[in-house]
């Protein structure tokens, strides 16, 4: 194992998360933005998103054993193209297939795969890199992840609101084959492992071996993704369904106007993934993991001004900045927090666990998302005209669930 940052293989790595993510970012964007501009619902959007989060959920934990036990190069191939073929099946049943159906089976397939797809990613850090080195390599897998979230909904947003949806899904296509070109000449190290039993027994054993490990040998890491699944329920599930419904159906924009502003305010999120993944890498010596708990804090207070600004604030371009801004700083601290997670995870677990470790973090961060995003779709549709409520709401219980998480995360 060479002990540089930018190996060969971690650079294919790399540039085939540009090219996949940058194609998942616009058609994860045009989607749901499509199904709110012919619904209107906000309930109906909630549901959607809650629905396709569920796969998801289910399927990561089956990614980490696949990816303790498969070469993880093949699995990012087979799923790059996958998706591809999912895009192309869309295209061609969008005028011939309830919409509301077939969104939601699409998402639901398209959040599956990138559900089974990032513990192959994220397991194959450690299989490349030095231990001194794993920290600036999850630094550099969240800039690119946020910088393809960047580009993705602000040219998905330029290109859908100028010529609709059909260019955004062929640009996505594209993507994901060239992506899957790209990991094809990936070499991941990996040590076939002998199967004894059928399929249901080995994974039910995998998964008793990782939960054992998180509860007897690591208890803090269970106790995190407690924390984590309660800021997705309350935090992360208010900006995915908030923000688009916020800044198209609620404040005073044109449609067309409204959904390039979308773009640029997802592009503020991707673009806080960017200056957060660049500060943990500058920053990854003097980072204590010790200290999340006060990022945690920082990050939810920031929800408090989106809230005021919707209570107080007349002109809704100021109201349009001022939450753009907030999710901007949010994401640069909730990035900071997740590098440093990750990399305590990473470097804590046994190689044979890493990649059923990491999924099942990602499964427990997730599982409150679906219920997260149905719930606060049915609370903006129950408070209309007092959508305000809603985001204090979400700011106030987040923050406290960060206070009471700082202790925890001394221990670490």
């Amino acid at each position: 194992m060479e002990n540089k940052l930018f190996t060969r293989d971690f650079t294919l790595v790399v540039i085939g998360q540009i090219i996949s993510l940058f194609g998942n970012a616009a058609v994860r964007f045009a989607l749901p933005l499509y199904l709110l501009n012919q619904t209107g619902s906000s309930a109906l959007y909630g549901t959607v998103m809650a629905l396709s989060f569920i796969p998801a959920v289910l399927l990561s934990p089956v990614g980490g054993l696949i990816a303790d036990r498969v070469n993880k190069r093949n699995i990012m191939v087979v799923l790059d193209f996958s998706t591809a073929g999912l895009m192309l099946l869309f295209m061609l049943l969008m005028n011939h297939v309830s919409l509301v159906f077939l969104l939601t089976v699409t998402l639901m397939i398209l959040y599956g795969i990138a559900g089974a797809y990032q513990p192959a990613v994220q397991a194959s850090v450690p299989a490349l890199m030095a231990q001194d080195k794993i920290m600036s390599a999850n630094a550099v897998i969240n800039v690119i992840s946020s910088f393809a979230s960047l580009l993705g909904p602000v040219l998905g947003g330029i290109l859908y609101s100028a010529y609709g949806l059909l260019p955004v899904l062929a640009v996505s296509i594209v993507s994901f084959v060239m992506s899957a070109v790209m990991e094809i000449f990936i070499r991941i190290p990996h040590q076939k492992r002998t199967v004894k039993g059928g399929i249901v027994r080995v994974a039910l054993g995998d998964f008793k071996e990782s939960v054992r490990f998180i509860g007897r040998d690591k208890p803090v890491i269970g106790q995190g993704m407690l924390v984590v699944c309660g800021i997705n329920l309350f935090l992360s599930a208010m900006i995915i369904v908030g923000l688009p419904y916020l800044i198209t159906e609620v404040l005073p924009f044109e449609a067309a106007q409204a959904n390039r502003l979308y773009g640029y305010a997802q592009g503020a999120l991707a673009a806080g993934g960017i200056a957060g993944g660049i500060g943990a890498g500058v920053l990854a010596r003097w980072l204590k993991v010790k200290k999340v708990g006060n990022l945690l804090i920082m990050g939810t207070m920031c929800v408090l001004p989106m809230g005021f600004a919707l209570l107080c604030m007349d002109n809704g371009m100021a109201v349009y900045m001022t939450i753009t801004i907030c999710c901007f700083v949010i994401m640069v601290i909730s990035t900071i927090f997740t590098v440093q997670i990750m990399s305590f995870m990473q470097a804590e677990t046994p190689q044979n666990l890493v990649g059923k470790v990491i999924a099942l973090a990602m499964t427990s961060s997730m599982c409150a998302q679906p219920f997260g995003n149905a719930l606060y779709g049915f609370l903006f549709e129950l408070a209309a005209g007092h959508e305000a409520v809603v985001v204090l709401f979400a700011g106030v219980v987040s923050l406290m669930i960060a206070v009471g998480a700082r202790k925890l995360f001394m221990k670490l």
